[in-house]
């Protein structure tokens, strides 16, 4: 479980596949996995112990070697068909799992990407930034005025939802501190970024789903 507060953008510096693939087949196939030697910046791996769970661009993963001040993990080819931003060397968003006694300064996180978003307007507004990102239909119950969103591993408030006639898309006001402190700052429109709706809204949903069964 993570918080969504980022402490640090480390770097994934070497991408391996986990198969014996023959050189240019698509690192994404669904039977291939990747091994990523990930640098941990400020992050620390003094903690870090073999099994360890740590987010990365808020996709949970399991540290299977730890050297120097570099961890390693190991993707499956279904979580990378279903993320983005962990098949290539590059910045990443870097979270240890939270302890019980932490203070939870975002919102709850489980690591478990739901789906991809398209940024679809990222720009400066006085000293802020707006991140306006289009969800698919299947997410877009899970996003309320005020309410939680987990974009590449940070958690944000959402400003505004609009149901749009191309997608339901919302805003995010990112501060400046934001900006510094994660990858978001790269982004650009046409992006994708992985998405993690908020832990309450999924089980509101499918306790109120529940009701509409058979026998309820």
């Amino acid at each position: 479980m993570f918080t969504g507060i980022v402490a640090t953008c480390g770097r994934i510096e070497r991408v391996e596949p986990l198969s014996g693939r023959a050189q240019g087949e698509t690192a994404t196939d669904e039977a291939t996995g990747l091994r990523l030697t990930v640098e941990a910046g400020a992050l620390g791996v003094d903690d870090l112990g073999i099994g360890d769970s740590i987010a990365i661009q808020g996709a949970c993963m399991t540290a299977v070697a730890i050297d120097g001040n570099r961890f390693v993990v190991e993707v499956s080819g279904e979580s990378l068909s279903k993320t983005v931003g962990l098949d290539r060397p590059g910045p990443v968003n870097l979270e240890k799992a939270m302890r019980l006694a932490d203070r939870v300064g975002g919102h709850l996180v489980t690591g478990h990407v739901d789906g991809l978003g398209e940024v679809v307007r990222f720009e400066p507004v006085g000293e802020s930034w707006i991140l306006e990102i289009r969800v698919a239909a299947s997410l877009a119950r899970f996003f309320a005025y005020k309410g939680s969103a987990c974009v590449n591993g940070v958690s944000l408030t959402v400003n505004e939802v609009e149901d749009r006639a191309d997608g339901t898309v919302f805003s995010i006001n990112l501060i400046p501190h934001t900006m510094a402190v994660t990858t978001l700052g790269t982004l650009a429109v046409g992006d994708r970024v992985n998405l993690e709706v908020d832990l309450i809204a999924r089980y509101v949903e499918r306790m109120l789903g529940a009701t509409q069964l058979p026998g309820r």
